[in-house]
């Protein structure tokens, strides 16, 4: 009798330490990847005279989505991993840039908030098979749904917040972008295009654009 209490002890101690790990493992999947400098991916845009180079790199698949905590593709939003690399002498600023995906036909599609995934997702969890009539009415006041958490939480982990990128320095994060409609490649002959970026003395930056074919 004490044996088998024994190892019913032993048995749960043991699954306490096996959930204490996987929550552990789950917890940590969702990291912000460490960006390198913005030259290292496989698509960028260099300005050697502004010493700045920027880079796009989209998470379609679903091993890189496994750092978010929901699947955006499946959704229909595409995430986008900026990097801002800084090389020059003076801090610059994104604080009014437009950061826009551009579609092959040419459609302009800015960055998406929280509420634009959210009320995507409401919809295809809305969505069911018709009723045979006769069906009862729906109710006339609904409650208000709760937003959520998840993708709140993966914008404020992931979103791209750097409003200055100082000297010699990095910065990145992402931005999630609706290509609903465009198709089962999406990523086909579009690109990632930064207008409005500043330098210290307030001048404005060239134009940037970054090609998403090469991951393809």
């Amino acid at each position: 009798m004490i044996v088998r209490n024994r190892m019913r002890l032993r048995f749960t101690l043991l699954c306490a330490v096996a959930l204490c790990a996987a929550a552990h493992v789950f917890a940590s999947n969702h990291k912000m990847p460490a960006p390198k400098d913005a030259s290292t991916y496989v698509s960028y845009d260099a300005h050697p005279a502004e010493r700045v180079v920027i880079a796009a790199q989209p998470y379609s698949s679903k091993e890189q989505e496994k750092i978010f905590r929901v699947d955006y593709t499946a959704n229909g939003f595409m995430p986008v991993y900026l990097v801002v690399t800084n090389n020059s002498d003076q801090p610059i600023s994104l604080d009014q840039a437009r950061i826009d995906f551009i579609s092959a036909e040419g459609d302009r599609i800015p960055a998406a908030v929280p509420e634009d995934v959210e009320r995507r997702m409401t919809n295809i969890r809305g969505m069911r098979a018709p009723m045979p009539l006769p069906a009862p009415l729906p109710p006339l006041r609904r409650k208000p749904k709760t937003p959520d958490k998840k993708i709140e939480q993966d914008f404020k982990d992931f979103e791209y917040s750097a409003a200055t990128v100082p000297p010699h320095s990095t910065r990145a994060g992402f931005l999630f972008y609706d290509v609903q409609g465009l198709g089962p490649t999406p990523l086909k002959g579009a690109r990632l295009t930064l207008r409005d970026l500043t330098g210290a003395n307030g001048k404005e930056l060239f134009y940037f654009e970054i090609p998403f074919d090469k991951y393809l």
